[in-house]
């Protein structure tokens, strides 16, 4: 088999695993085993396809991730959705109290079902508290 075949295989290999994991992580290696592929073609020693895969996966790797990295922690006035209620303040509107299985909160003047965080933990109607989680369409609540 040619070498810039194997190269190209290689290439897709990398690719449809980067598709797979969406981790980003396979896409520098994908684009140096195409370029190695090309550079294979074109008549290049197996040294030199060698050498331009490993340069730049290693450096659109080195490159490329962290920025990747950076965008999967966005600050809270980037987040949607239920997400981006994490971390706020809600007005209990309902008694909150898991074993009477009650609660609702008014959360970014919105009305939504509450229940504590911590099982044993009570809140009364006025109280303010704090949004640690969604789950579903039920918002976890603790002390603020």
């Amino acid at each position: 088999m040619e070498p810039w075949l194997i190269w190209l295989i290689a290439s897709v290999v990398f690719a449809v695993g980067e598709i797979a994991t969406l981790s980003f992580f396979l896409a520098p290696f994908a684009v140096g085993a195409g370029l190695a592929a090309i550079s294979s073609a074109a008549g290049s020693g197996e040294a030199v396809a060698w050498i331009v895969f490993l340069v730049v996966a290693v450096v659109l790797l080195a490159a490329l991730r962290p920025i990747a990295r950076s965008h999967r922690r966005m600050p809270a006035q980037i987040r949607t959705g239920t997400a981006a209620l994490v971390g706020r303040t809600a007005l209990v509107l309902e008694r909150v109290a898991n074993d009477e299985g009650t609660g609702t909160v008014r959360l970014e003047g919105e009305k939504w079902t509450a229940r504590a965080y911590d099982e044993d933990v009570i809140f009364e109607a006025g109280a303010r508290v704090h949004v640690v989680e969604i789950k579903g369409a039920t918002a976890l609540v603790t002390e603020v």
